[in-house]
Protein backbone atom coordinates (compact mmCIF):
# COMPACT_ATOMS: atom_id res chain seq x y z
CA UNK A 1 0.00 0.00 0.00
CA UNK A 2 2.86 2.34 0.83
CA UNK A 3 4.43 1.67 -2.56
CA UNK A 4 1.17 2.55 -4.30
CA UNK A 5 1.01 5.79 -2.29
CA UNK A 6 4.56 6.70 -3.30
CA UNK A 7 3.78 5.84 -6.90
CA UNK A 8 0.66 8.01 -6.82
CA UNK A 9 2.65 10.84 -5.25
CA UNK A 10 5.32 10.64 -7.96
CA UNK A 11 2.78 10.74 -10.77
CA UNK A 12 0.75 13.41 -8.91
CA UNK A 13 -2.51 11.51 -9.37
CA UNK A 14 -4.24 13.79 -6.84
CA UNK A 15 -2.96 16.97 -8.46
CA UNK A 16 -5.84 18.99 -9.89
CA UNK A 17 -3.64 21.13 -12.11
CA UNK A 18 -4.61 20.76 -15.75
CA UNK A 19 -1.93 21.48 -18.26
CA UNK A 20 -3.31 23.82 -20.92
CA UNK A 21 -4.05 21.94 -24.09
CA UNK A 22 -1.48 22.36 -26.76
CA UNK A 23 -2.38 23.14 -30.33
CA UNK A 24 -0.95 21.70 -33.50
CA UNK A 25 1.52 24.46 -34.17
CA UNK A 26 3.72 25.17 -37.11
CA UNK A 27 6.63 23.80 -35.11
CA UNK A 28 4.81 20.49 -34.63
CA UNK A 29 4.16 20.22 -38.36
CA UNK A 30 7.79 20.99 -39.26
CA UNK A 31 9.11 18.61 -36.60
CA UNK A 32 6.84 15.78 -37.78
CA UNK A 33 7.79 16.30 -41.42
CA UNK A 34 11.47 16.36 -40.46
CA UNK A 35 11.14 13.06 -38.55
CA UNK A 36 9.24 11.46 -41.46
CA UNK A 37 11.84 12.62 -43.97
CA UNK A 38 14.73 11.45 -41.76
CA UNK A 39 13.07 8.05 -41.24
CA UNK A 40 12.55 7.51 -44.95
CA UNK A 41 16.11 8.59 -45.64
CA UNK A 42 17.49 6.09 -43.11
CA UNK A 43 15.23 3.43 -44.60
CA UNK A 44 16.78 3.94 -48.04
CA UNK A 45 20.28 3.89 -46.54
CA UNK A 46 19.49 0.52 -44.99
CA UNK A 47 18.15 -0.69 -48.32
CA UNK A 48 21.39 0.32 -50.01
CA UNK A 49 23.37 -1.64 -47.42
CA UNK A 50 21.20 -4.71 -47.82
CA UNK A 51 19.43 -4.43 -44.50
CA UNK A 52 15.96 -4.90 -45.97
CA UNK A 53 16.49 -8.00 -48.09
CA UNK A 54 14.47 -10.14 -45.69
CA UNK A 55 11.41 -7.86 -45.93
CA UNK A 56 8.87 -9.11 -48.49
CA UNK A 57 6.61 -6.02 -48.47
CA UNK A 58 6.82 -3.75 -51.53
CA UNK A 59 8.60 -0.43 -51.24
CA UNK A 60 5.45 1.67 -50.88
CA UNK A 61 4.35 -0.47 -47.91
CA UNK A 62 7.79 -0.10 -46.37
CA UNK A 63 7.50 3.67 -46.75
CA UNK A 64 4.01 3.54 -45.22
CA UNK A 65 5.17 1.43 -42.25
CA UNK A 66 8.01 3.90 -41.68
CA UNK A 67 6.02 7.11 -42.02
CA UNK A 68 2.90 6.19 -40.01
CA UNK A 69 4.60 5.98 -36.56
CA UNK A 70 6.25 9.37 -37.14
CA UNK A 71 2.95 11.00 -38.18
CA UNK A 72 1.54 10.42 -34.69
CA UNK A 73 4.00 13.04 -33.43
CA UNK A 74 1.79 15.69 -35.01
CA UNK A 75 -0.97 15.34 -32.38
CA UNK A 76 1.08 14.33 -29.34
CA UNK A 77 0.33 17.68 -27.62
CA UNK A 78 -3.18 18.29 -28.91
CA UNK A 79 -4.61 14.80 -28.21
CA UNK A 80 -1.97 13.08 -26.06
CA UNK A 81 -3.83 10.01 -24.77
CA UNK A 82 -5.72 9.42 -28.02
CA UNK A 83 -2.42 9.62 -29.84
CA UNK A 84 -0.84 7.06 -27.49
CA UNK A 85 -3.71 4.63 -28.05
CA UNK A 86 -3.60 5.10 -31.83
CA UNK A 87 0.19 4.80 -32.00
CA UNK A 88 0.13 1.64 -29.86
CA UNK A 89 -2.42 0.02 -32.18
CA UNK A 90 -0.37 1.05 -35.22
CA UNK A 91 2.83 -0.28 -33.66
CA UNK A 92 1.14 -3.59 -32.83
CA UNK A 93 -0.23 -3.86 -36.39
CA UNK A 94 3.15 -3.15 -37.99
CA UNK A 95 4.86 -5.66 -35.67
CA UNK A 96 2.29 -8.29 -36.59
CA UNK A 97 2.41 -7.67 -40.34
CA UNK A 98 6.12 -7.00 -40.73
CA UNK A 99 8.14 -7.46 -37.50
CA UNK A 100 11.40 -6.19 -39.00
CA UNK A 101 9.80 -2.87 -39.93
CA UNK A 102 8.69 -2.36 -36.32
CA UNK A 103 12.25 -2.90 -35.12
CA UNK A 104 13.68 -0.03 -37.20
CA UNK A 105 15.38 2.65 -35.13
CA UNK A 106 13.23 5.43 -36.59
CA UNK A 107 10.02 3.58 -35.65
CA UNK A 108 11.31 2.92 -32.13
CA UNK A 109 12.25 6.58 -31.63
CA UNK A 110 8.92 7.87 -32.93
CA UNK A 111 6.91 5.56 -30.65
CA UNK A 112 9.16 6.51 -27.71
CA UNK A 113 8.43 10.22 -28.27
CA UNK A 114 4.68 9.52 -28.50
CA UNK A 115 4.71 7.66 -25.16
CA UNK A 116 6.74 10.45 -23.56
CA UNK A 117 4.39 13.10 -24.97
CA UNK A 118 1.32 11.33 -23.64
CA UNK A 119 2.62 11.52 -20.08
CA UNK A 120 3.90 15.08 -20.50
CA UNK A 121 0.73 16.53 -22.07
CA UNK A 122 -2.11 14.49 -20.57
CA UNK A 123 -4.79 16.79 -19.11
CA UNK A 124 -5.77 14.38 -16.32
CA UNK A 125 -3.19 12.40 -14.37
CA UNK A 126 -5.74 9.75 -13.42
CA UNK A 127 -6.83 9.26 -17.03
CA UNK A 128 -3.18 9.07 -18.06
CA UNK A 129 -2.44 6.42 -15.43
CA UNK A 130 -5.45 4.35 -16.52
CA UNK A 131 -4.60 4.51 -20.23
CA UNK A 132 -0.94 3.66 -19.65
CA UNK A 133 -1.79 0.81 -17.29
CA UNK A 134 -3.93 -0.78 -20.02
CA UNK A 135 -1.40 -0.12 -22.81
CA UNK A 136 1.58 -1.44 -20.84
CA UNK A 137 -0.38 -4.49 -19.64
CA UNK A 138 -1.38 -5.37 -23.19
CA UNK A 139 2.19 -4.81 -24.38
CA UNK A 140 3.38 -7.15 -21.63
CA UNK A 141 0.88 -9.84 -22.64
CA UNK A 142 1.90 -9.42 -26.28
CA UNK A 143 5.57 -9.83 -25.35
CA UNK A 144 4.82 -12.94 -23.27
CA UNK A 145 2.77 -14.34 -26.13
CA UNK A 146 5.61 -13.71 -28.58
CA UNK A 147 8.10 -15.42 -26.29
CA UNK A 148 5.82 -18.37 -25.64
CA UNK A 149 4.47 -19.22 -29.08
CA UNK A 150 6.19 -16.87 -31.53
CA UNK A 151 9.57 -16.75 -33.17
CA UNK A 152 10.91 -14.00 -30.94
CA UNK A 153 13.43 -16.19 -29.14
CA UNK A 154 14.21 -18.75 -31.81
CA UNK A 155 16.62 -16.59 -33.76
CA UNK A 156 18.29 -15.30 -30.61
CA UNK A 157 18.79 -18.79 -29.21
CA UNK A 158 20.04 -20.11 -32.53
CA UNK A 159 22.74 -17.42 -32.67
CA UNK A 160 23.81 -17.86 -29.06
CA UNK A 161 27.36 -18.56 -27.89
CA UNK A 162 27.67 -22.07 -26.37
CA UNK A 163 30.49 -20.87 -24.10
CA UNK A 164 28.32 -18.17 -22.47
CA UNK A 165 27.80 -18.35 -18.69
CA UNK A 166 24.04 -17.79 -18.94
CA UNK A 167 21.94 -20.20 -21.05
CA UNK A 168 20.40 -18.61 -24.13
CA UNK A 169 16.90 -19.69 -23.11
CA UNK A 170 17.24 -17.57 -19.96
CA UNK A 171 19.32 -14.72 -21.39
CA UNK A 172 16.94 -14.04 -24.28
CA UNK A 173 13.77 -13.30 -22.23
CA UNK A 174 15.82 -11.38 -19.68
CA UNK A 175 17.32 -9.25 -22.41
CA UNK A 176 13.91 -8.56 -23.94
CA UNK A 177 12.52 -7.69 -20.51
CA UNK A 178 15.35 -5.28 -19.70
CA UNK A 179 15.06 -3.59 -23.09
CA UNK A 180 11.31 -3.08 -22.72
CA UNK A 181 11.57 -1.87 -19.12
CA UNK A 182 14.21 0.68 -20.09
CA UNK A 183 12.28 1.68 -23.20
CA UNK A 184 8.85 2.20 -21.67
CA UNK A 185 10.17 3.21 -18.25
CA UNK A 186 12.42 5.86 -19.76
CA UNK A 187 9.59 7.28 -21.85
CA UNK A 188 7.19 7.41 -18.89
CA UNK A 189 9.76 8.92 -16.52
CA UNK A 190 10.84 11.48 -19.10
CA UNK A 191 7.24 12.48 -19.72
CA UNK A 192 6.58 12.85 -16.00
CA UNK A 193 9.66 15.05 -15.57
CA UNK A 194 8.45 17.23 -18.45
CA UNK A 195 4.96 17.49 -16.88
CA UNK A 196 6.37 18.47 -13.49
CA UNK A 197 8.57 21.11 -15.12
CA UNK A 198 5.53 22.54 -16.89
CA UNK A 199 3.56 22.62 -13.64
CA UNK A 200 6.42 24.37 -11.87
CA UNK A 201 6.62 26.99 -14.62
CA UNK A 202 2.86 27.53 -14.46
CA UNK A 203 3.02 28.03 -10.69
CA UNK A 204 5.90 30.46 -11.02
CA UNK A 205 3.96 32.40 -13.65
CA UNK A 206 0.90 32.46 -11.40
CA UNK A 207 3.00 33.65 -8.49
CA UNK A 208 4.48 36.34 -10.71
CA UNK A 209 1.00 37.50 -11.69
CA UNK A 210 -0.11 37.46 -8.04
CA UNK A 211 2.94 39.45 -6.95
CA UNK A 212 2.36 41.93 -9.75
CA UNK A 213 -1.29 42.35 -8.74
CA UNK A 214 -0.38 42.74 -5.08
CA UNK A 215 2.27 45.29 -5.99
CA UNK A 216 -0.27 47.25 -8.00
CA UNK A 217 -2.76 47.16 -5.12
CA UNK A 218 -0.08 48.31 -2.69
CA UNK A 219 0.89 51.11 -5.05
CA UNK A 220 -2.73 52.24 -5.36
CA UNK A 221 -3.14 52.01 -1.59
CA UNK A 222 0.00 54.10 -1.09
CA UNK A 223 -1.31 56.74 -3.50
CA UNK A 224 -4.66 56.87 -1.68
CA UNK A 225 -2.92 57.09 1.71
CA UNK A 226 -0.73 59.93 0.45
CA UNK A 227 -3.75 61.79 -0.90
CA UNK A 228 -5.51 61.42 2.45
CA UNK A 229 -2.40 62.63 4.23
CA UNK A 230 -2.16 65.71 2.04
CA UNK A 231 -5.89 66.34 2.48
CA UNK A 232 -5.50 66.21 6.26
CA UNK A 233 -2.47 68.49 6.10
CA UNK A 234 -4.29 71.03 3.95
CA UNK A 235 -7.30 70.93 6.26
CA UNK A 236 -5.16 71.46 9.34
CA UNK A 237 -3.07 74.23 7.80
CA UNK A 238 -5.97 76.13 6.32
CA UNK A 239 -8.27 75.73 9.32
CA UNK A 240 -5.56 76.66 11.81
CA UNK A 241 -4.20 79.71 10.08
CA UNK A 242 -7.47 81.07 8.71
CA UNK A 243 -9.14 80.81 12.10
CA UNK A 244 -6.11 82.47 13.71
CA UNK A 245 -6.19 85.26 11.15
CA UNK A 246 -9.89 85.75 11.84
CA UNK A 247 -9.33 86.02 15.59
CA UNK A 248 -6.44 88.44 15.23
CA UNK A 249 -8.32 90.55 12.69
CA UNK A 250 -11.29 90.81 15.07
CA UNK A 251 -8.95 91.84 17.89
CA UNK A 252 -7.27 94.46 15.71
CA UNK A 253 -10.63 95.90 14.69
CA UNK A 254 -11.76 96.23 18.32
CA UNK A 255 -8.63 98.02 19.57
CA UNK A 256 -7.63 99.93 16.46
CA UNK A 257 -8.98 103.27 17.69
CA UNK A 258 -8.03 103.13 21.34
CA UNK A 259 -4.82 101.07 21.22
CA UNK A 260 -3.01 101.32 17.87
CA UNK A 261 0.02 99.42 19.18
CA UNK A 262 -2.10 96.39 20.11
CA UNK A 263 -3.73 96.58 16.70
CA UNK A 264 -0.26 96.61 15.10
CA UNK A 265 0.65 93.51 17.08
CA UNK A 266 -2.48 91.73 15.92
CA UNK A 267 -1.84 92.72 12.30
CA UNK A 268 1.76 91.55 12.62
CA UNK A 269 0.52 88.18 13.84
CA UNK A 270 -1.88 88.08 10.89
CA UNK A 271 1.01 88.78 8.56
CA UNK A 272 3.18 86.09 10.13
CA UNK A 273 0.36 83.56 10.18
CA UNK A 274 -0.54 84.15 6.54
CA UNK A 275 3.07 83.78 5.46
CA UNK A 276 3.43 80.61 7.47
CA UNK A 277 0.23 79.25 5.91
CA UNK A 278 1.47 80.05 2.40
CA UNK A 279 4.84 78.42 3.15
CA UNK A 280 3.24 75.22 4.45
CA UNK A 281 0.78 75.05 1.57
CA UNK A 282 3.58 75.50 -0.94
CA UNK A 283 5.44 72.67 0.72
CA UNK A 284 2.40 70.40 0.54
CA UNK A 285 1.67 71.27 -3.08
CA UNK A 286 5.33 70.80 -3.87
CA UNK A 287 5.15 67.17 -2.78
CA UNK A 288 2.63 66.59 -5.57
CA UNK A 289 5.15 67.81 -8.15
CA UNK A 290 8.30 66.65 -6.43
CA UNK A 291 10.57 64.28 -8.28
CA UNK A 292 13.64 62.59 -6.94
CA UNK A 293 16.96 64.20 -7.63
CA UNK A 294 19.69 62.25 -9.50
CA UNK A 295 21.16 61.24 -6.13
CA UNK A 296 17.84 59.72 -5.06
CA UNK A 297 17.19 62.31 -2.33
CA UNK A 298 14.00 64.32 -2.15
CA UNK A 299 14.03 67.84 -0.77
CA UNK A 300 11.16 68.02 1.71
CA UNK A 301 10.52 71.04 3.87
CA UNK A 302 10.83 70.26 7.59
CA UNK A 303 7.52 69.34 9.19
CA UNK A 304 6.50 70.59 12.64
CA UNK A 305 6.99 68.18 15.54
CA UNK A 306 6.37 68.05 19.30
CA UNK A 307 9.06 70.64 19.94
CA UNK A 308 7.08 73.20 17.91
CA UNK A 309 3.90 72.92 19.98
CA UNK A 310 5.18 75.49 22.49
CA UNK A 311 5.61 78.10 19.74
CA UNK A 312 2.16 77.30 18.33
CA UNK A 313 0.63 77.73 21.79
CA UNK A 314 2.29 81.13 22.20
CA UNK A 315 1.04 82.20 18.78
CA UNK A 316 -2.49 81.17 19.72
CA UNK A 317 -2.57 83.18 22.95
CA UNK A 318 -4.24 86.55 22.85
CA UNK A 319 -7.52 88.13 21.79
CA UNK A 320 -9.54 86.57 24.55
CA UNK A 321 -7.91 83.14 24.62
CA UNK A 322 -4.97 82.24 26.80
CA UNK A 323 -3.13 79.10 25.77
CA UNK A 324 -0.87 77.47 28.36
CA UNK A 325 1.77 74.97 27.28
CA UNK A 326 3.05 72.28 29.66
CA UNK A 327 5.75 69.70 28.97
CA UNK A 328 6.06 66.56 31.09
CA UNK A 329 9.07 64.34 30.35
CA UNK A 330 10.11 61.16 32.14
CA UNK A 331 13.69 62.13 31.37
CA UNK A 332 15.13 65.29 29.98
CA UNK A 333 15.42 65.10 26.20
CA UNK A 334 12.63 62.55 25.68
CA UNK A 335 10.81 64.96 23.36
CA UNK A 336 13.76 65.08 20.96
CA UNK A 337 13.83 61.27 20.84
CA UNK A 338 10.24 60.98 19.60
CA UNK A 339 10.16 59.90 15.93
CA UNK A 340 9.38 62.74 13.55
CA UNK A 341 6.27 61.05 12.15
CA UNK A 342 4.78 60.60 15.63
CA UNK A 343 5.68 64.15 16.66
CA UNK A 344 4.15 65.54 13.48
CA UNK A 345 0.87 63.69 14.05
CA UNK A 346 0.66 64.90 17.65
CA UNK A 347 1.48 68.46 16.56
CA UNK A 348 -1.37 68.41 14.04
CA UNK A 349 -3.65 66.96 16.70
CA UNK A 350 -2.90 69.84 19.05
CA UNK A 351 -3.23 72.32 16.19
CA UNK A 352 -6.66 71.01 15.18
CA UNK A 353 -7.84 70.93 18.79
CA UNK A 354 -6.83 74.56 19.35
CA UNK A 355 -8.48 75.56 16.07
CA UNK A 356 -11.72 73.96 17.25
CA UNK A 357 -11.45 75.81 20.56
CA UNK A 358 -11.11 79.10 18.72
CA UNK A 359 -13.96 78.44 16.30
CA UNK A 360 -16.47 76.47 18.33
CA UNK A 361 -15.94 77.28 22.03
CA UNK A 362 -16.48 80.15 24.45
CA UNK A 363 -13.31 79.16 26.33
CA UNK A 364 -11.06 81.81 27.77
CA UNK A 365 -8.25 79.42 28.66
CA UNK A 366 -6.85 76.35 26.92
CA UNK A 367 -4.06 74.09 28.14
CA UNK A 368 -1.82 72.03 25.89
CA UNK A 369 0.01 69.29 27.79
CA UNK A 370 2.71 67.15 26.17
CA UNK A 371 3.73 63.98 28.01
CA UNK A 372 6.58 61.74 26.88
CA UNK A 373 8.10 58.68 28.49
CA UNK A 374 9.94 55.62 27.26
CA UNK A 375 6.74 53.91 26.11
CA UNK A 376 4.35 56.61 24.89
CA UNK A 377 4.05 60.13 23.56
CA UNK A 378 0.87 62.01 24.37
CA UNK A 379 -0.72 65.38 23.78
CA UNK A 380 -3.79 66.65 25.64
CA UNK A 381 -5.71 69.84 24.89
CA UNK A 382 -8.32 70.99 27.40
CA UNK A 383 -10.38 74.17 27.70
CA UNK A 384 -12.89 75.73 30.09
CA UNK A 385 -15.55 76.78 27.63
CA UNK A 386 -18.89 75.65 26.29
CA UNK A 387 -19.98 75.03 22.72
CA UNK A 388 -20.62 78.28 20.90
CA UNK A 389 -24.11 78.33 19.35
CA UNK A 390 -24.30 78.11 15.56
CA UNK A 391 -20.70 77.01 15.05
CA UNK A 392 -21.00 73.25 14.63
CA UNK A 393 -18.38 71.92 12.23
CA UNK A 394 -18.35 69.14 9.65
CA UNK A 395 -16.47 66.68 11.85
CA UNK A 396 -13.63 66.35 9.33
CA UNK A 397 -11.12 67.76 11.80
CA UNK A 398 -11.84 65.14 14.45
CA UNK A 399 -11.88 62.44 11.78
CA UNK A 400 -8.45 63.59 10.66
CA UNK A 401 -7.19 63.41 14.26
CA UNK A 402 -8.41 59.82 14.61
CA UNK A 403 -6.91 58.77 11.28
CA UNK A 404 -3.54 60.28 12.12
CA UNK A 405 -3.29 58.64 15.51
CA UNK A 406 -4.68 55.29 14.41
CA UNK A 407 -2.07 55.14 11.64
CA UNK A 408 0.47 54.84 14.51
CA UNK A 409 -1.67 52.33 16.46
CA UNK A 410 -2.51 54.98 19.01
CA UNK A 411 -5.69 55.91 20.88
CA UNK A 412 -7.82 59.07 20.91
CA UNK A 413 -10.26 60.48 23.44
CA UNK A 414 -12.46 63.38 22.31
CA UNK A 415 -15.41 64.77 24.21
CA UNK A 416 -16.76 67.06 26.95
CA UNK A 417 -15.16 67.07 30.41
CA UNK A 418 -17.31 66.13 33.43
CA UNK A 419 -16.62 69.46 35.17
CA UNK A 420 -17.02 71.58 32.06
CA UNK A 421 -14.99 72.32 29.02
CA UNK A 422 -13.71 69.98 26.31
CA UNK A 423 -10.79 67.60 26.01
CA UNK A 424 -8.83 66.11 23.12
CA UNK A 425 -6.26 63.51 24.12
CA UNK A 426 -4.07 61.51 21.72
CA UNK A 427 -1.66 58.82 22.89
CA UNK A 428 0.78 56.98 20.60
CA UNK A 429 3.02 54.06 21.61
CA UNK A 430 6.70 54.47 20.82
CA UNK A 431 7.41 50.74 20.64
CA UNK A 432 5.83 47.57 19.19
CA UNK A 433 5.36 49.13 15.78
CA UNK A 434 3.73 52.33 17.03
CA UNK A 435 6.38 54.68 15.70
CA UNK A 436 6.57 54.13 11.98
Amino acid sequence: MARLDRLGEFFALDDDWVRPGGTVSRGDVLFTLAVVAASLFVLELMRALGGLVEIDAPRWQQWLYTAVPALFLLTRRRLPLTTVIGASIAYWAISTLEPLMASLLSTQIAYFLVILGGVAWARSRRAMAAVYAVVLFLMFLWLVWGIAVGQVLSDMVAASDPDAWVPATIAAPLMLGVINVLYFGGAVLGGQVAWRSARQRARLEQQTVTIREQTERLRESAVIDERLRIARELHDVVAHHVSGIGVQAAAARRVMDRDPEAAKGALARIEGGSRDAVTQMRGLLGTLRMRESPTGAVDHAPEPTLGDIAEMARARSGSGLTVVHELVEAREGDVEAVPASVGHSLYRTAQEALTNVTKHSTARTARVTVRVDAEHAEVEVTDDGRPRPGTSGTGMGQLGIRERVQSHHGSVEIGPRPLGGYRVRARIPLRSGGAR
